[in-house]
């Protein structure tokens, strides 16, 4: 039976929140600002602008309520930010920011090294969150982190993910991230757990989150598509990686995923070249990247240098 790919797909910009949280020295506000604006003028329709929690756990998202207040919006972009706690739902109301992002470990030891508390005491936690933000017209979606696998447990069995995402479901969140927080996923064990939670939560939008630690996050977003994910994220030049995840390197590169689905056919309504440009933006503001694209180029650009090899 031939594989049905999706026609196109929906992308979420988590560079500003996720690629810049484990940096060693912060952007600037009009850095972060262009970073925001960048990728919306680009086409991209989610894009994760940065965290309210606590300063002195994350001193890289210090800033974000400014950024918050900042940043030109683009009608029909979803913004959104990570928070851990009605003190983040709080600030982020205040910022005009109207989507959240609660995000829990399906690991106990992920947990404990994040935030101090098991993965069922922050669920217990999120109730006032969500509480609070449907009272004040805030949506809120959910992520689980450390979903294919902990750095201080090894691979985390799908029965555990199902009762986070089951807790978390029953908080009333309808949009959920499955997280490679590590990048210890492999590409069938991203298709079987993709498939089990489509079916066990067929109203669930889900995301897929993966990180390149280990070279296998193309491979991995492929095989969530023949699962029939069709909402993932990334990180412009695969910046990122989790302060409480020991080697845990970035997320995926967004013009390396982009570029994969353009060649696939698959489209995005993302301006590659824009988002390119923008990756060697921040590469050389943070001084590294993690991507194919911008050491290789785009397949389109080998074209004119084989024509020209032809005229010679």
């Amino acid at each position: 039976m031939p594989i049905q790919w999706p026609e196109k797909i929906l992308f979420c910009e988590v560079g500003p929140r996720d690629g810049l949280q484990n940096e060693p020295s912060t952007l600037s506000v009009e850095r972060k600002t262009a970073l925001v604006e960048g990728v919306a003028d680009a086409g991209v329709k989610i894009v994760e602008i940065g965290s309210f929690v606590h300063p002195k756990a994350v001193p890289q998202m210090a800033d974000t309520d400014e950024v918050a207040r900042t940043f030109r919006r683009v009608e029909g972009v979803e913004y959104r930010a990570l928070v851990a706690n009605l003190k983040g739902v709080e600030r982020a109301m205040a910022s005009g920011i109207t989507k959240v992002k609660l995000t829990v470990s399906a690991s106990e030891s992920h947990a404990k090294a994040n935030l101090k508390k098991t993965p069922l005491e922050l669920i217990e936690g999120f109730k006032e969150c969500t509480a609070f933000a449907r009272a004040n017209g805030i949506e809120v979606s959910g992520a689980i982190s450390t979903a294919f696998g902990c750095p201080f447990e090894g691979k985390v069995a799908p029965s555990q993910v199902r009762e986070i995402a089951d807790r978390m479901h029953d908080l009333g969140l309808a949009e959920l991230s499955l997280s490679d927080t590590t990048g210890m996923a492999n590409p069938r064990q991203v298709f079987d757990l993709a498939s089990m939670m489509r079916k066990e939560f067929p109203d669930v939008k889900w995301f897929l989150h993966f990180h390149n630690t280990r070279g296998m996050a193309l491979a991995n977003i492929v095989a969530g598509m023949q699962a029939g994910i069709i909402r993932f994220d990334g990180s412009l030049a695969g910046l990122g990686g989790c302060p409480y995840a020991p080697g845990a390197s970035g997320n995926i590169a967004s013009e390396d995923m982009i570029h994969m689905f353009h060649e696939m056919g698959i489209e995005t309504g993302i301006d590659l070249g824009k988002i390119i440009a923008l990756a060697g933006q921040l590469r050389d503001w943070v001084g590294h990247a993690d991507s194919a694209v911008l050491k290789a180029g785009t397949c389109a650009d080998l074209v004119p240098l084989t024509a020209a090899k032809k005229q010679v």
